[in-house]
């Protein structure tokens, strides 16, 4: 068999392991204190390299060894809590046996950020908000009075917030653009926390690389939430206020959580892979989808699309 193959799996085992132990409860794995050893994987490849140019079986065994040993610390790198929401640039642990002599402020570099946009009744009664940002950690913290609210703790990339009318419904684009140059692996994270009208009909479209949401939209019209992402861990709970609502969820490597209201009837197509799925409550159907038992007959409907490579998906209701 070849190396290749043989390093492959090894990969998939440890992904799916983890899952598989976060499903169960076993352990609490925070995914973005592993994003940020990405460039592990280059060296990796680096090593498979050097040592296998001949095929011999040393290198073969020296090549697994150091995957072993890169997974192994990763996996206890991912059971420690963050020390903040951002996902990237944590600093060590001080048991992971690493001196500092000069203690360094994390929120010395933070540059704090406001962003409003006023709230006009006659003209926002129907509102698209699409957000895109990498290595960004973004919140919903309650309503406002304007028609949105953003308040950002930056040590990188620009943000900006546009508005603009498109067939006569407000669009509002809030976006992160990274600075050019170099990335610091120590520069940090990104912190957003959004305050949301309730009045409108919102659609909401994210899409972003790495990064962690944590959106509770269970006070505001949603009538459609879309949501596009690399490495990302995604925490949503919908409501009920309008007829129907559709959920569209596209990943690759994610934790995806979304909570559903228990009146309301609810069905979730997946196209997942060697995805993690956990729907309690849900029903199968011979054509592969899930729906609630009141379905049927429930005047209110959410319909959730997943997607997703290797990823955890749990829908759940409350």
């Amino acid at each position: 068999m070849k190396l290749d193959r043989i390093l492959w799996g090894i990969i998939l085992l440890f992904v799916g392991l983890v899952l598989l132990l976060e499903n169960f409860n076993v352990i609490e794995f925070y995914w973005r204190n592993v994003w940020g050893f990405w460039p592990i994987f280059l060296i990796i490849a680096g090593i498979n390299i050097l040592f296998n140019k001949n095929k011999t079986q040393v290198g073969n065994m020296i090549s697994i060894g150091v995957l072993v040993i890169t997974l192994g610390f990763l996996f206890y790198r991912g059971q420690q809590p963050p020390e903040h929401r951002g996902w990237f640039g944590g600093r060590f642990e001080k048991d992971i046996n690493i001196d500092i002599d000069d203690e360094v402020d994390d929120t010395a570099h933070m540059e704090r950020l406001s962003f409003t946009e006023p709230f006009h009744p006659d003209s926002s009664k129907k509102v698209v908000l699409n957000i895109s940002g990498g290595g960004t950690s973004f919140k919903l913290d309650g309503p406002t009075d304007s028609l949105i609210d953003a308040v950002v703790e930056k040590s990188r990339g620009t943000f900006t917030l546009q508005k603009e009318f498109v067939n006569s419904v407000q669009e509002l684009t809030f976006k992160m653009q990274e600075k050019k140059g170099k990335w610091n692996m120590g520069d940090g994270g990104n912190d957003v926390d959004f305050k949301l009208n309730t009045q409108p009909e919102w659609e909401v479209n994210m899409n972003m690389g790495a990064g962690e949401v944590d959106f509770d939209l269970s006070a505001y019209k949603i009538r459609t939430f879309k949501f596009e992402g690399g490495a990302a861990a995604l925490d949503i709970k919908m409501g009920d206020l309008l007829p129907i609502a559709d959920v569209v969820v596209k990943t690759g490597v994610a934790d995806v959580k979304i909570k559903v209201p228990t009146a309301t009837g609810c069905r979730i197509k997946s196209s997942t892979g060697l995805s993690a799925k956990d729907f309690t409550g849900f029903t199968k159907l011979k054509d592969g989808s899930y729906e609630t038992p009141n379905y049927a007959g429930s005047t209110k409907k959410i319909f959730i699309t997943l997607d997703g490579g290797l990823s955890n998906f749990e829908v759940s209701r409350y």
